[in-house]
Parts: C-alpha cells; sequence; structure tokens
C-alpha cells in the first residue's frame, strides 16, 4: 500500500491543510515575482558577488573588489548562488527569499506542534503566512528572509530538546544535541542578520531552563554549551576575514579601521541606540590625515574646469533608493503600533500580548515541564524582547519587524489550541475571546483609518460586521454550552483578528509591493515612492560609458549610491568613495590618486566637498556638470 494509503485520517487532513498554507504562502510571496522594487545596493553587491568567487567569500559590494558590504553577507551568498546558476535577474535575487518564507511556514508549523499540538500548529503556519510584514519582506532581497528562518529552525529544535522527542542519531539527537543544534542555527542567523539573531537566545534559555528535562543544574549545563556553540559560529567568518591580510581582500565597510567586529558590534550593533544614527557617529571618526589635508590644500590647476555641451545626460543629483533614506519613525513605546510600522506588523501584537498573558496566567499551576506553558514563554520572551529592541533603537525599517511575524503567529496559535480543549468551557474564556475580537477589529479600524492610509471602501464595515458576528457566536457559546458552538465562536475569531491582515498582504502582492513598502500607504507616501522609482528608472547608465573612454572603471562616486545602480544596472565597476555612507577611510586619496595616474577611471560624481578627498577631486579635476567632473592622468601627476 503506499504511505498515503496508510495514513490516518486526521494526519493525512493535516498535511494537506499544511499543504494549502505554503500553496498561499508561496501565491503571497512570489505573486509577479521581480516586478518589486528592490534594494539596488544589496542587489549589486549580490551581482558583484556572482561574477567572482574572492567577491563571493569577502562579500564585496563592487566588482573590483575595493569594499565590502556594510553588513555581513551570509544572507547574500544564497542569492549569489541563484544567480549564478539562473543569471542577474530581478527574480533570481528575489527567489531565495521566496523558498525562505515557505520553508518558515512549514518549520513554524512543527515548532508550534512539538508543544501545542497540531491544531495550534496549522493556526500559526496560517497566520504567518498571512503577516503583511513577512509577505512584503520575502517579497524582497533583503536578509531578515534567511535570518527568520534560522531562528525558527533554532526555536523548533529548542521545543523538540523542551518535549523530550527521542533523536535519530542517539545522544546525538538528545536534548543536548538539539540544543547544540540550536546553537548553529542561531550562529548561522548572526551571519544574515548579526546581532539580531542574539536577541532570541533569553527567549530559548529561559523557556528549556524552565521546563526541559532533568535537574537544573544539568539544564544550566547544556545551555552553556549551546552558547558557547552559538558563539564560535557566530564570529568564525568575522574571524578568518580578520586573519586575511587587509592588503589581499576588501576594505570592510561600516568601520573606521578595516575591523568586521567594529562593523558588526559598533555600526550595525550598539551605536543603533542613542540619540543619533551610526552614519552620524561614523561620520564623527573620518579624520583627514597630514597628507589628505596638504593635498587638499594644494593650489588648483591654473585653467579653470571647462562645462562643455558633452555633460552626461544623467541627472544631477543622484537618484534615490528606498534605503539611503534615513527613518523617520521616533522611538517611542508604541511605535511599533501606529504609522507604516503599525500596519506593517501591528494588527495582531495587542492580541497576541493578551492571549500569552493569559495562556501563562492558564498554566501557572501545571507541572513545571508543561509543554504548553513553554511554548508561551518561548514566544511570548521571544515577542517581548524584539518589541522592547525595536521600540528603542534609533534607525529602524519596516521590514526589521518581520522578525515579530513568528512570535505573534505561534502566540495566537498556542492560545486557540489551549482555549479549545477537553476541558469543560468556562464563562472566562468566551468572553475572553470578545474582548480580543473587539479590541483587535477597534485596533484595525483605526490603524487603517489614520494617518490618510488608502484602503478599500468596504474593509472597516467588513471589520464591523465579521468582529460582530464572532462575538456573537461566543455569546451564544454562554447559552448554549456546546463544544461545536464553542468551535465555532473559536473560528469565527480567527478569521476576525485574521482578515485585515490578509487582507493587506493581498494588497501588496497583487499590486506588486516589497520590503520597502507598507500595506494602505497614504496617498503622500505611495507618490513619494513613485517619484523615486521614476528617478532610478531614468538614471541613465549607457550614456555614463561614452565617457568611459577605455579605462577599466566606469567610474567614481561620492558614497555607495550612483555606484549601487551602475553596478546593478551593469555589472560594471563603480568605485564608491567612502563607502555606502561615504564616511568611510577607503580608497584614501593616494589610493585615487593612484588610480587617475593609472588610467582606471576618468569619471567622477561628486555630490559634496566636505571630505577632503572629494575637494582634492574637484579641485584637480575638469567639471562636466554640476556634479560630474573628468580626470586624466596628468590630474594626479
Amino acid at each position: 500500500m503506499s504511505e498515503l494509503a496508510l495514513l490516518s485520517k486526521p494526519v493525512l487532513m493535516r498535511r494537506l491543510a499544511l499543504a494549502a498554507i505554503a500553496v498561499v504562502a508561496g501565491l503571497f510571496y512570489a505573486w509577479a515575482l521581480g516586478q518589486d522594487t528592490l534594494e539596488y545596493y544589496y542587489g549589486a553587491a549580490v551581482r558583484s558577488m556572482s561574477m567572482s568567487w574572492h567577491d563571493f567569500i569577502f562579500g564585496a559590494f563592487d566588482p573590483a573588489g575595493t569594499i565590502t558590504l556594510d553588513k555581513l553577507p551570509g544572507a547574500f551568498w544564497l542569492q549569489a548562488l541563484s544567480v549564478r546558476a539562473f543569471g542577474f535577474h530581478p527574480w533570481a535575487l528575489v527567489l531565495p527569499q521566496v523558498i525562505e518564507g515557505i520553508v518558515t511556514v512549514l518549520v513554524l508549523y512543527r515548532a508550534v506542534a512539538r508543544l501545542a499540538g497540531p491544531a495550534a500548529g496549522l493556526i500559526a503556519a496560517l497566520i504567518l503566512a498571512v503577516s503583511p510584514a513577512t509577505v512584503a519582506l520575502d517579497r524582497g532581497n533583503i536578509s531578515d528572509s534567511l535570518m527568520i528562518l534560522l531562528l525558527v529552525l533554532a526555536a523548533d529544535a529548542v521545543s523538540a530538546a523542551i518535549a523530550g522527542e527521542d533523536g535519530r542519531f542517539g545522544r546525538l539527537g538528545g536534548a543536548t544535541g538539539r540544543l547544540v543544534l540550536a546553537g548553529v542555527w542561531v550562529g548561522l542567523a548572526f551571519q544574515a542578520k548579526m546581532i539580531e539573531a542574539w536577541m532570541v537566545l533569553p527567549a530559548m534559555g529561559l523557556a528549556y531552563l524552565l521546563a526541559g528535562p532533568g535537574p537544573a543544574a544539568r539544564r544550566a549545563g547544556q545551555l552553556v554549551i549551546a552558547g558557547v556553540v552559538a558563539g564560535l559560529v557566530s564570529v568564525s567568518w568575522m574571524t578568518a576575514v580578520s586573519l586575511v591580510p587587509a592588503a589581499d581582500r576588501p576594505y570592510v565597510d561600516g568601520s573606521h579601521d578595516d575591523s568586521t567586529f567594529v562593523q558588526v558590534f559598533s555600526y550595525n550593533g550598539f551605536l543603533r541606540f542613542g540619540d543619533q544614527t551610526p552614519q552620524q557617529l561614523l561620520a564623527g571618526t573620518l579624520r583627514p590625515t597630514t597628507a589628505q589635508a596638504s593635498s587638499a590644500a594644494a593650489p588648483a590647476t591654473a585653467t579653470a574646469p571647462p562645462s562643455p555641451a558633452t555633460a552626461p545626460p544623467t541627472p544631477a543629483t543622484a537618484p534615490p533608493t528606498r534605503a539611503t533614506a534615513p527613518p523617520t519613525h521616533a522611538t517611542a513605546p508604541d511605535r511599533l503600533l501606529r504609522g507604516d510600522l503599525g500596519r506593517d506588523t501591528g494588527w495582531l501584537i495587542p492580541a497576541a500580548a493578551a492571549v500569552a498573558l493569559w495562556g501563562l496566567a492558564s498554566r501557572r499551576r501545571r507541572p513545571r515541564s508543561d509543554p504548553l506553558r513553554a511554548c508561551f514563554v518561548l514566544w511570548g520572551v521571544w515577542l517581548v524582547t524584539l518589541f522592547a529592541v525595536f521600540s528603542a533603537i534609533t534607525t529602524i525599517n519596516a521590514y526589521y519587524t518581520a522578525a515579530l511575524s513568528p512570535p505573534v503567529a505561534a502566540i495566537i496559535g498556542a492560545g486557540t489550541a489551549a482555549a479549545w480543549s477537553g476541558e469543560r468551557t468556562t464563562v472566562a474564556r468566551p468572553v475572553g475571546l470578545e474582548l480580543v475580537v473587539a479590541g483587535t477589529a477597534g485596533y484595525a479600524a483605526w490603524l487603517v483609518s489614520s494617518s490618510g492610509a488608502r484602503v478599500p471602501g468596504w474593509l472597516v464595515p467588513a471589520i464591523i460586521a465579521v468582529a460582530a458576528a464572532a462575538i456573537g457566536i461566543s455569546v451564544w457559546s454562554l447559552l448554549a454550552p456546546r463544544a461545536g458552538v464553542w468551535a465555532g465562536a473559536l473560528a469565527a475569531g480567527l478569521v476576525s483578528v485574521a482578515l485585515v491582515p490578509a487582507v493587506a498582504s493581498a494588497s501588496l502582492a497583487a499590486s506588486s509591493r516589497g520590503a520597502f513598502d507598507t500595506p494602505f500607504e497614504p496617498a503622500q507616501t505611495a507618490q513619494a515612492v513613485e517619484q523615486a522609482r521614476h528617478k532610478v528608472a531614468a538614471f541613465n547608465v549607457a550614456s555614463l560609458q561614452d565617457l568611459q573612454e577605455g579605462a577599466p572603471y566606469l567610474m567614481a562616486a561620492e558614497t555607495g549610491v550612483v555606484p549601487s545602480l551602475v553596478i546593478y544596472d551593469s555589472g560594471l565597476e563603480a568605485l564608491p568613495i567612502g563607502g555606502l555612507t561615504g564616511t568611510i577611510p577607503s580608497p584614501t586619496l593616494g589610493q585615487l590618486q593612484a588610480d587617475i595616474r593609472a588610467g582606471r577611471f576618468h569619471l567622477v560624481w561628486i555630490a559634496t566637498d566636505a571630505d577632503p578627498r572629494l575637494t582634492w577631486l574637484a579641485s584637480h579635476c575638469s567639471r562636466l556638470s554640476p556634479r560630474f567632473y573628468t580626470c586624466v592622468p596628468a590630474d594626479a601627476g
């Protein structure tokens, strides 16, 4: 007999339901694949990494391998392999994130089902699949998709260790082995998104310490081992790169001293807390050397720079990209519950918080190893930790909040399973359901109606009608306390709380929106985004090639903005002066002068002259337009 025929009907139905959820997720993530606005900076780096194994290993931003990305390259290795296999296409950049998103849904089902049962796992998978922040993220080329998958895999391993499931490899598959595996997953997640991956360690450690098998001393020792593994895997690539001589690798962007550790723990880490952005703080570390200062003070050439009619027909200023626009969200406790951040991920956070508190309170008298309480601890602490950090950091992008979707989905799934149990339904459960449904519906109606958000005219009435129906069925379950009525009330409540996120996700997919978009954007925001897209589309790389004049590099440019567009569009070398932000001391003025003498580039794009390197270029090279200059070897003689 076939394996399908041997399955029991409940198991078969669960697998079919999970497959249907995975299909829904795939449709949301892959609809009109590659038509969304991508991050050109990351896309350019992936193109460079796909062209050279040297650039691949070090995560170089530009084809010449002069400087790295301003982040660890872990997630972009998969994108580079996809581009290497299928060619450079937008869909090839997005494909890894689509696959990662679908796998995350499947792994979350297993992780939640281990501790709260299959029904809870299915509900969690469905909620995650239709979460707007997740849908938007997985439609782009951002590294968070892989980090979230790896962290959910780590949570799955911890859940298996708590449940005491037998492993396939003897002791290696026992609790210690599962925790070591969780440490490996967290370490790999660190390669994708750095310190953010470590933020879930308290949740995993506390859940196992409270509910894991064996005596407390043994559990603590196992966690220490897992933590050491997580730390070693996390810093492995950074350590290896630090051991390579600087002359044999790209300069590390995001650091003033060519250090991967500074890049990770300062620029992408603790500098994100405070009154200034990491870019502002990093700019303060850039000081001209004596040689740079003396060169910058050198007199300009005797003849004035000409302005010929052959100036490149490109914009006078760099076309903006979404990554270079600093987020403007002020730090506040409710930061994630309003505005575009709220429309991205806030829909179910209050409901999840209420359910988690109820779940912990309702299981307080259970044995220490109660798996359902451990589930609430694991995902609840994850949610609280990231919510607190995202509310406090200076710089935040909307796609960061996708890391909140798995704990929100898991909590709602576990809470529904806890409310639907073999125990007699008490009055408190229907009343609690009614409060959660009413509060979530009211919050959703306010969120879609605030800040000039564009929403379908039928959505708010639908929110009210569906919530009223769910509350009505819940009241009926109090008057007619039967299992079937209570099951209907729970189902109606789930439909009510998931309605708006599902509509928001569908709108993102249908309108080809991606990681830099939020659902129901205000008209003013949408207009600004479209204008930025049109400026990027109008940027003409081919016109710049007429001025290349046989040089190996197409151009050099202040910051990584213009080079991002050039490399993404053509794969040609565009040297970023000062890295992504323009504040990095690479290349030095001496290196730029050597490149000009060697004829490596002729065209230079300069927006400001505050940097000694740019001052020297502007005073020694010939001006073509307000932003473009041309340099010949004699200029550096």
